[in-house]
């Protein structure tokens, strides 16, 4: 039964009470709350009751994956990675791959687009959550955007860009060894697509920019904003679509192949600061994205996202990666043919139960 709706500027909150009966036989009343993104309309929902659930594997900071030593047969790891490791054709770079400080980028092997790369931070194989140093993350970041760079100049019509993080198995990471995933796309993710449209239309009805009069609101109310690193400001999210979920929003800017190294720098700064926020709440996964599209017309401002995945502990690999969660296509891999072929074995012929 809904009981209260509060409203301010774009920011919708709905509070929902669910009555119940507790196992002692008394009344309880439960406190949910719905709250509208102003970004993209969708909801999400704020269960405070289950604050207090006792999660498995957080009360401390997982011990390292088994694998983190194992530096001889990870292909990230030198001098393996320079055999092991695919090589981008000639029209986008001579020598096959690209190298900014101790990073290292290379096309993936097991692409999602036409444009999928890897860029690699360093040498090291594992690296606790939180512990990085920024001028890697600023490496990396920039050896992405100058292969983006390339892209764009090699295929300018590739204008949806995203450059992604999967942290750990447990946020869809098929390697412990870090690193960022890069993408360029002729053809927008639904995420990439449908912010698009919605930052064109915003603007047709405005003096300013979508996300820049998001995150103007934001830092007026003090309720949600964090700080700001350079241009960048750090805020939680509003409606949050994933675990402590934090945005950091570059106002008036729409092309991340035009930030300069201290620019990068500073998104770099921020990244680390809040790994370090998810490290105290004894998190060892998440996700990151950042995404453009990159055409004059673009009114669609920078917007970087981090959010915390479930705890590495069991040693498992979610089925949800920086892609899903960051840009909403769901990746999977095999053919729904190859499924339902392979599901067929566990249903018993139709003659065998009487259907023709």
């Amino acid at each position: 039964m809904k009981t209260t709706s509060v409203s301010a500027d774009r920011f919708t909150i709905d509070n929902v009470r669910a009555r119940l009966l507790a196992p002692s036989g008394g009344p309880a009343d439960r406190i949910i709350q719905i709250r509208r993104n102003p970004i993209s309309g969708r909801t999400s929902r704020i269960a405070f009751s289950r604050a207090d659930e006792k999660e498995a594997g957080a009360d401390r900071l997982p011990a390292a994956p088994p694998d983190a030593g194992e530096t001889a047969h990870c292909p990230f790891c030198r001098p393996q990675v320079l055999v092991r490791t695919p090589r981008m054709i000639s029209q986008l770079h001579p020598d096959g791959r690209m190298t900014r400080g101790d990073s290292l980028l290379f096309p993936n092997l097991f692409p999602y687009g036409p444009y999928s790369a890897v860029s690699l931070f360093d040498n090291t194989h594992f690296v606790e959550i939180g512990t990085a140093a920024t001028g890697t993350y600023t490496d990396c970041l920039i050896n992405c955007a100058d292969y983006l760079r390339r892209v764009q100049r090699h295929d300018p019509v590739a204008t949806f860009m995203a450059i992604t993080q999967n942290h750990l198995p447990s946020a869809g990471g098929s390697m412990v060894h870090p690193h960022l995933q890069i993408h360029a796309d002729r053809i927008g993710a639904n995420h990439q697509r449908f912010l698009v449209d919605r930052a064109r239309d915003y603007q047709r009805g405005s003096q300013g920019g979508m996300l820049g009069d998001y995150a103007a609101q934001e830092i007026e109310t003090g309720d949600r904003y964090i700080g700001s690193t350079g241009p960048w400001e750090w805020m939680a999210a509003f409606a949050p679509e994933g675990f402590f979920e934090v945005w950091a929003v570059y106002p008036g800017r729409t092309s991340l192949l035009t930030l300069d190294e201290s620019e990068w720098g500073c998104l770099a700064d921020g990244m680390i600061r809040i790994q370090k926020l998810y490290r105290s709440l004894h998190r060892n996964g998440y996700n990151f994205g950042l995404f453009s599209m990159e055409t004059p017309q673009s009114a669609l401002e920078l917007r970087a996202v981090m959010l915390v995945r479930a705890n590495y502990a069991p040693w498992t690999r979610s089925d949800h990666t920086g892609f899903e969660v960051m840009l909403g296509d769901m990746a999977t891999f095999s053919a729904p043919e190859e499924t339902a072929r392979m599901a067929r074995a566990f249903w018993p012929q139709q003659g065998a139960i009487g259907h023709p």
